[in-house]
């Protein structure tokens, strides 16, 4: 038990070095922060004490440990300015050797037309860029109530000719008391190097001395960019089911988000389960947060098994996000 309390004391520790002032919209990489998966956005992000399907990949990836069966799943969201992102995980048991799985994050911001100062309405020329990030992750159960989890992922950043490229790890723990199902989770996410874009738009004309009439005025040069942190996000969480019957469940979960390129926020949320079948979910996210335009969360899931260890599940969430209108979220999964 001392054990457990050290690595997650050290968890809180390491997320504290960047505490401090809010340093809203100053880190690279943000779409890693877009919260994957229907389920855990209707319940308003607070999962990272549950974890208990593919989605722990992103959200805590002790949990996976915790997955009996293997299973997949593709998430497509709608997020604004008509921009869709893409997520696909899927994890493997190994039974004593934990747990092992890969996801695939993709954000394509669509093709947008080149224009110059002389070419106001397009040259004709189109441009796009995208996002990626590709995951490796363990998951093992230390003992039958505490995990421990972590990733390795890849990040790249594209737009037309020029891309920005780096590494990064996830950790996390999830301990199972035995108090009325209560759960006490932690992760720190996106930790790793800072990113700087580098790619041949970056090349310019210059001339290093227009005061020198004669001299050559297009010297090949190139732009140095600053280089940016990645998205580093602590969060430590709670969940309980309330209610744990053949028939019924209640689940409810509390997360405390601690990011380094913003400010503290919790996030609340619930989800009923009938039968195992059906499933009604809601939370609210960023409480506390000043200026949050994130609030409401709702949705729902569909499971069905068609044999042991075999079924499907469908989920859907709506997330209001204030002026920016609402962003909605599909996925669909299988275990085998």
């Amino acid at each position: 038990m001392k054990r457990i309390y050290k690595i997650i004391l050290l968890l809180v520790l390491t997320a504290g070095i960047n505490s401090g002032q809010s340093k809203a919209g100053s880190t690279a990489a943000p779409f890693l922060n877009i919260a994957i998966g229907p389920r855990p956005v209707a319940m308003g992000g607070a999962f990272v004490a549950t974890a208990d399907d593919v989605t722990g990949l992103y959200w805590n990836p002790a949990g996976i440990a915790r997955i009996s069966s293997n299973s997949a799943l593709f998430n497509r969201t709608t997020w604004i300015a008509d921009i869709n992102y893409n997520w696909a995980g899927a994890t493997v048991n190994l039974g004593d050797m934990g747990s092992v799985g890969l996801s695939v994050h993709q954000l394509d911001y669509g093709k947008m037309e080149v224009t110059t100062l002389a070419e106001q309405n397009g040259t004709g020329e189109f441009y796009s860029a995208n996002d990626l990030s590709i995951g490796l992750s363990y998951g093992y159960n230390l003992t039958d109530r505490f995990s421990i989890g972590g990733t390795v992922k890849y990040i790249k950043q594209t737009i037309w000719n020029s891309s920005a490229s780096g590494m990064a790890v996830d950790v996390g723990v999830l301990f199972n008391s035995d108090i009325y199902g209560l759960r006490i989770g932690a992760s720190i996410t996106n930790f790793g190097g800072d990113l700087q874009i580098d790619g041949k738009d970056l090349l310019v004309q210059h001339d290093i001395d227009p005061n020198i009439f004669g001299n050559n005025d297009q010297i090949l040069a190139k732009l140095r960019t600053d280089e940016w942190p990645l998205p580093l996000t602590f969060r430590v969480g709670i969940a309980m089911d309330l209610i744990n019957s053949n028939d019924h469940r209640f689940t409810v979960g509390l997360d405390a988000a601690h990011p380094n390129d913003n400010d503290e926020s919790l996030n609340i949320g619930a989800e009923y389960m009938l039968y195992n079948l059906f499933a009604v979910r809601a939370g609210y996210k960023s409480l506390f947060l000043d200026n949050a335009e994130e609030g409401l969360t709702l949705g729902f899931g569909i499971n069905y098994d068609f044999a042991p260890g075999l079924g499907v599940f469908i989920d859907y969430a709506y997330q209001d996000f204030g002026v920016l209108d609402n962003t909605q979220h599909f996925s669909i999964g299988v275990r085998f």
